[in-house]
């Protein structure tokens, strides 16, 4: 994958700016474009002219725009989500690391009563309801939105913080 020239493209910089609804610094920067199966966001980056367009993963192309591509050299590193939001797009909610580390995580959190990993959607459906529900609030109302949408992923009522 040639990230570092889809890292450095204006073009490409500037659809991927537009698709991400950011709250506060701390929060979660949630995707608004197309969602994978997996939940994670996907961009079509490049350009189609020049023939270097190509569907990315959303986290990873922030991961390069924000960090640089020195970690996504050799194609083993994962970007892993730390709140394990898959659709998120905050750079502070992210860290390079290894498939098997990113599958224990998984395994460590996913029967969590509340946690974002346990969510009845699944990761996709997820992302799905958040991105929706942002786009379809009031202005102003897009924290009531996606307070709302998570809920809806838990019927038992239960919440889990993030664990980091």
């Amino acid at each position: 994958m040639p990230w570092q020239s889809l890292a450095a493209d204006p073009s490409t910089i500037a659809r991927y700016e537009a698709k991400v609804y950011r709250g506060g610094p701390t929060d979660c920067h949630w995707w608004l474009g197309a969602i994978s199966d997996s939940g994670h966001g996907k961009l079509r980056a490049g350009s189609r002219p020049a023939g270097t367009s190509r569907v990315v993963s959303a986290h990873v192309l922030g991961w390069a725009i924000r960090h640089g591509t020195d970690a996504l050299r050799g194609g083993a590193v994962v970007i892993r989500h730390i709140c394990d939001e898959t659709s998120c797009q905050n750079p502070e909610h992210w860290m390079a690391g290894d498939r098997l580390q990113n599958i224990l995580d998984f395994q460590a959190r996913r029967n969590l009563s509340g946690h974002a990993l346990a969510d009845v959607r699944g990761a996709a459906g997820r992302a799905v309801a958040v991105r929706d529900a942002i786009l379809a609030a009031a202005p102003g109302r897009e924290a009531d939105a996606i307070a709302a949408a998570l809920a809806a992923g838990h019927p038992s009522g239960d919440h889990q913080d993030a664990l980091w």
